[in-house]
């Protein structure tokens, strides 16, 4: 029966505290006694999850990525993270919320750029984040390595067609509002408040035609330096948290 591997110690531990039920053994290196790893195996115990002790090339043999001495594995078939939600459900919650704020990312490739943009996402507040499910990175265990637990609190949803995802959210009363490099307008200068999407585009190219043509608004995030861009994972931060700041100042 195939795996489904989680790795590293936060995510192996965040993994433990939502979802134990459906670990079938977690492997820790031999030896290793400190208190993060005897965290991950006191939560272990506690839910009555199997562990075995193992040498570094064996770990090595599951992982390719520095899995820092834990692996735990789960069945395939009940992998699917309990807060994934489908398209029909987030539109759903979008009207069951009265100022959603959501994160779109347009074609992210790179896993650790996902897993990245997924634990800023979780601090910023995001209520869901939104990704295309072709021409882009899907949840495995580097992002899950690289999230440290955000993957298994932070609603994740794949769409088949994200422009037409886009035209539904407009039509529940979403903004949209994209990043590009080109925007004449300012990030600083965008209202975020209210129920608002945040639109990411790829590493490369950025947004796609038809993504930014769905957007209400497109803004740039101004950049002093002699480099034109930010990496995404770190643009999403900064656009994220601008957003953040004036929803709290609206909310107070």
């Amino acid at each position: 029966m195939n795996k489904q591997l989680t790795y590293g110690l936060h995510a192996v531990n965040e993994l433990l505290r939502q979802r134990a039920n459906e670990v079938d053994y977690v492997l820790f290196l031999a030896g290793r006694k400190d208190k993060r790893m005897e965290q991950v195996l006191s939560l272990c115990k506690k839910f009555s999850v199997s562990t075995r002790a193992v040498d570094k090339n064996e770990l090595d043999s599951h992982v390719s990525g520095n899995h820092q001495g834990v692996v735990a594995l789960c069945n395939q078939e009940s992998a699917t993270s309990e807060v994934a939600m489908s398209e029909q459900q987030l539109y759903e919650r979008v009207k069951e919320l009265g100022s959603p704020f959501f994160l779109i990312l347009d074609g992210v490739t790179d896993p650790h750029n996902l897993g990245a943009c997924l634990r800023t996402a979780d601090a910023a507040g995001i209520d869901a984040v939104i990704i295309p499910k072709d021409k882009a990175v899907g949840l495995n265990a580097t992002v899950k390595k690289v999230a440290s637990g955000a993957a298994e609190t932070l609603p994740l949803v794949t769409v088949t067609n994200l422009a037409r995802c886009l035209e539904k959210l407009k039509e529940n009363g979403v903004w949209i509002i994209g990043t590009d490099d080109k925007a004449r307008n300012s990030l600083f200068e965008q209202d975020f408040k209210g129920p608002v999407a945040l639109v990411m585009g790829s590493e490369g190219s950025g947004l796609r035609r038809l993504t930014r043509e769905k957007c209400d608004y497109l803004v740039a995030i101004p950049m002093a330096g002699e480099l034109s861009s930010l990496n995404v994972s770190v643009a999403a931060g900064v656009a994220l948290f601008e957003a953040v700041r004036q929803r709290e100042i609206a909310n107070k």
